[in-house]
């Protein structure tokens, strides 16, 4: 995915998290709710987590020096654990520590109409935040289902701006039910629960990412790259078998190690040409491969 869709999304994020922070800063403050207090503290949470998300992109998109040749493409995935450490933190164990301490301390809440009117205000803003950035998904998406998408991309700040904005979607209808039950029982411990119940789902978002995140750091293998590889390669009448082909993704660009065995009476020369000839192909037929070392063998 290019930067400027990853900037774009992180912009719209960023913006639609800050009017909905401020706006249930103020509504908590107003009614005493504890599950807006969370949607409010998770929101701003989210605002930092877009600065960092951009911090990351821009530092990954650094020139290759003489001590890191490869470039800085995975430091992108560095901040996003960051993103992930902090809504996990932040977002998700003060929301529960907070419902949790109202739980065994009610607080009235009061004008909770006006609060589920705020929220419905929220989810608005929420709703078009999520909507750029499933726009700027589609671009790299294909035919893959989400799900599918979210465990093969390598755009990890796509992949956090999408998680916590649906994380928010959900977090918002958790506490506009919560505060329903508690206009409609006058129960405040439903609030309370509420809280707890969104600090859970941002735990669940933020170890979903994290555990995501952390493969990419390891350096994970693009398999969709490595067959359409080792589909090209096997077609090369030069090329007399396929033993091993790697394909592991470096932030947005792909290093790609082929091992194969051409025929023993070419010489040096022929074998050169042909070796260059593939390896322009392959970075033309997949454009973030940026790396691709050919090694000639005849055993595994």
């Amino acid at each position: 995915m290019s930067h400027s869709n990853s900037t774009s999304a992180i912009v719209y994020a960023f913006a639609a998290n800050l009017g909905i922070a401020l706006t249930k800063t103020g509504a908590a403050v107003w009614t005493g709710s504890g599950s807006l207090l969370a949607e409010a503290i998770h929101s701003f949470a989210d605002c930092g987590n877009q600065v960092l998300l951009y911090i990351g992109m821009k530092r990954s998109a650094r020139a290759a020096t003489q001590r890191h040749p490869m470039g800085y493409g995975r430091e992108a995935y560095i901040w996003s654990m960051m993103v992930a450490i902090t809504l996990f933190s932040v977002g998700g164990l003060f929301s529960i520590h907070e419902g949790w301490l109202r739980y065994h301390e009610p607080q009235a809440v009061e004008n909770a109409g006006i609060a589920l009117a705020i929220l419905a205000i929220a989810v608005v803003l929420e709703g078009f935040s999520l909507r750029a950035a499933l726009g700027a998904m589609e671009n790299e998406r294909g035919e893959r289902g989400i799900w599918q998408w979210f465990k093969e991309t390598q755009s990890s700040e796509l992949m956090v701006v999408i998680g916590e904005d649906l994380a928010a979607l959900l977090g918002l209808v958790i506490a506009a039910a919560m505060l329903g039950l508690t206009m409609v029982t006058g129960n405040s411990l439903y609030d309370a629960i509420g809280s707890m119940l969104i600090g859970a789902l941002l735990v669940v978002v933020a170890v979903l990412i994290g555990r995501e995140v952390h493969s990419l750091l390891l350096g994970e293998a693009d398999e969709l790259i490595r067959d359409a590889v080792h589909s090209y390669l096997e077609k090369q009448a030069c090329v007399s078998r396929v033993l091993n082909i790697w394909a592991v993704s470096h932030g947005n660009q792909v290093m790609v190690a082929i091992k194969a065995e051409l025929p023993a009476d070419l010489s040096v020369g022929e074998a050169v040409e042909l070796i260059n000839g593939m390896e322009k192909q392959i970075k033309i037929d997949h454009p973030r491969i940026n790396w691709v070392f050919f090694e000639i063998d005849n055993s595994d």
